[in-house]
């Protein structure tokens, strides 16, 4: 069975959108990668930690799913990773309320023994030391290793993240951190830009907008999926990220053009994410869904026209 490895948060979100708001319910990068990995009947192991308020019962749900959760670690002497937000009318802009590390704070990965030699390697939004410091634990140089990050590490710590993206394949960031990371307006010039600073691929995401990937000149656009709600944002683009590095590890084929299947397959699982709060939706996903909605993809991007 084909291996991937994912490091992210398992935390804990209280959210408020125009649609409602909930109480602390299960969110973290590493929790949406994780599932939505699990669409592939892949072997999927996070890494990452969590407090002794964390619910046995959300770690047994996604061992359910097929998710190795070996290298969680609970740490009894702390709380769990807590982020609120609300967001705005538009849903694509919110304000953070509430950030809480605790056991993040101190967080040092430990990568299981099965999953050192993953050959695929998800690095989730963390700080780019903690990100280096899962590759230097693998045995050998995975196939692909994908990296997520956001502005806030662009801030602080610039040069730790450049020193990381020299040992990574994929980089997925949306369009105004590609803007904030290459200094360019224009994506196109932003991924030539950051592909000097080490990754093959660049994947912009553009939300509703859809996404683009980049590979040493050329490039190819998948859009979203029109929906007529969205309920809540959080962690589509983990979710995404999760999609596009489950579909490379279950086809064992990291091509450019097997790069544009894992990107709408990641852009088909993200449309489904954001119709429920948190991961509700993602727990309760079936295969089924996931296939009819990757012929409504199809359907909406399809068409036949005569060139003279």
């Amino acid at each position: 069975m084909s291996k991937l490895l994912a490091v992210g948060t398992v935390a804990f979100d209280a959210i408020e959108t125009p649609f409602g708001k909930t109480d602390k319910i299960l969110g973290g990068s590493g929790s949406y990668i994780g599932l939505a990995a699990s669409q592939f009947g892949i072997e999927t192991g996070v890494v990452s930690v969590v407090g002794a308020d964390f619910l046995a019962a959300d770690l047994e749900m996604m061992n359910a799913k097929g998710i190795n959760t070996d290298g969680v670690e609970v740490d009894q002497n702390g709380k769990t990773f807590f982020w609120s937000g609300k967001y705005h009318n538009d849903m694509n802009s919110r304000d953070t309320l509430v950030t809480e590390l605790n056991v993040l704070e101190t967080f040092t990965p430990v990568v299981p023994e099965d999953f050192k030699d993953a050959p695929i390697v998800m690095l989730g939004n963390l700080h780019p030391l903690t990100q280096a410091s899962v590759l230097e634990q693998m045995t050998k140089r995975p196939k692909l290793v994908v990296l997520d990050t956001m502005n806030f590490w662009m801030d602080i710590a610039l040069n730790d993240l450049h020193a990381v993206l020299k040992k990574v394949d994929v980089i997925t960031i949306n369009d105004e951190e590609a803007r904030q990371l290459s200094g360019e307006y224009s994506l196109v010039n932003a991924a030539e830009k950051i592909h000097k600073m080490g990754p093959k691929y660049v994947v912009i995401k553009k939300g509703e907008h859809g996404a683009l990937l980049f590979n040493q000149g050329k490039m190819f656009f998948a859009p979203a999926l029109p929906l007529a709600e969205v309920f809540d944002p959080t962690g589509a683009g983990d979710t995404f990220a999760g999609g596009f590095c489950g579909y490379l590890a279950k086809t064992e084929d990291i091509s450019f053009e097997n790069m544009k299947n894992a990107i709408i397959y990641g852009s088909n699982l993200a449309s489904f994410c954001v119709e429920k709060f948190g991961t509700a939706r993602m727990q309760e996903l079936t295969a089924a869904e996931v296939s009819n909605r990757l012929q409504a993809f199809k359907d909406l991007t399809q068409f036949d026209i005569k060139l003279s």
